[in-house]
């Protein structure tokens, strides 16, 4: 019995990991025959979750949606990330979860063990936001936006570009990217035939899905690198390649993933990729990190940065004579 119940729960996880599973992908990730999946499914209807049956060619089952949640089984790391996720919620970052999120962590931590509650409350008690997060983005959009990109179905939605204006977009969504201070949409716009990326709090009202689609490759095995090339580098009228002289993880912290994007070299070089739209903002933004670097392209940025040199070498010479000529001794009789 303890055999079967585990099988149950490790059922319940499976179809609540993808959308579909074939019969026999179930029988064997289970390790049983798909006559014994049937009747695990049918222990599973009993107590109440609502799997749906597809017979023939390629049938198989899928969990659906019923009057009321169901218990949802969560391993230890499960729970302690969904319980500090709803902790982030309740601070605002999405709008519209709050007050729902307190109440569901409530119920989670009712419900903890006490070796959990532990790791959480420290997590929380040592935890503090600095300054805004960025736009808010409104969760039942973000929602729709997610199942588009699980369920694989096309999303119709009014963008408005940097400059503010609307266009209507029509286009096959994929992932959705979070940085620190914004949520980003990677989708295949159908129209523009091409790969974009969209920033989530510039599309406009409620997004509205359409047929389904068939999945194309991704643009990049690396999405999230693929994302921060294009918000960071791509959309800029100049685009720098550098190499600084510091570790990667230590630039990582001086430059977010919207700012550039980082390729270790070495122990204590790497690579990286950014933009500007003048040369005037690319210079302070390098040299704000403060670590020496490399310029390798454009060509512009280096003589600009060389000009740039000059002029304040010249700044620091004048102040340095003025300095000394204030210490000098003053000719002539004294007053």
């Amino acid at each position: 019995m303890v055999q079967t119940s585990a099988r149950l729960l490790k059922l319940l996880s499976l179809l609540q990991s993808r959308r579909f599973w074939v019969g026999g992908e179930l029988a064997s990730e289970l390790e049983v025959t798909e006559r014994s999946v049937r009747r695990d499914v049918d222990r599973l209807r009993s107590l109440g979750y609502p799997v749906h049956a597809a017979a023939g060619v390629g049938g198989g089952y899928q969990l659906g949606a019923g009057k009321e949640l169901p218990p949802l089984p969560l391993e230890d790391d499960e729970a302690v990330a969904v319980a500090v996720g709803l902790r982030l919620a309740a601070t605002g970052l999405v709008k519209g979860l709050e007050e729902a999120s307190v109440r569901a962590l409530g119920k989670l931590e009712q419900v903890l063990p006490k070796r959990l509650r532990r790791r959480v409350s420290a997590l929380h008690a040592v935890s503090v936001r600095l300054g805004d997060a960025g736009p808010g983005i409104d969760a039942e959009a973000l929602a729709v936006m997610a199942n588009a990109c699980r369920d694989s179905e096309v999303l119709r939605f009014d963008y408005s570009s940097h400059e503010g204006t609307v266009s209507a977009r029509l286009a096959e969504p994929y992932r959705l990217v979070h940085s620190r201070y914004r949520w980003y949409l990677l989708a295949y716009d159908l129209e523009r035939e091409g790969w974009r990326t969209f920033r989530v709090d510039r599309i406009g009202a409620m997004p509205r899905t359409g047929r389904r689609f068939k999945a194309r490759p991704l643009p990049s095995e690396d999405v999230a690198a693929y994302v921060s090339q294009s918000v960071s580098t791509d959309v800029y009228r100049f685009r720098a390649r550098v190499t600084v002289q510091a570790p990667a993880h230590v630039v990582s912290e001086r430059l977010s993933g919207v700012a550039g994007r980082i390729e270790e070299l070495e122990a204590e070089r790497c690579l990286v990729h950014t933009g500007g739209e003048s040369l005037e903002a690319l210079a302070f933004h390098l040299g704000y990190m403060g670590f020496d670097f490399e310029v390798h392209e454009p060509k512009e940025l280096v003589e600009h940065l060389r000009r740039l040199g000059e002029r304040l070498t010249r700044a620091a010479n004048r102040t340095e004579a003025e300095a000394q000529g204030a210490g000098e001794p003053r000719s002539g009789p004294p007053s």
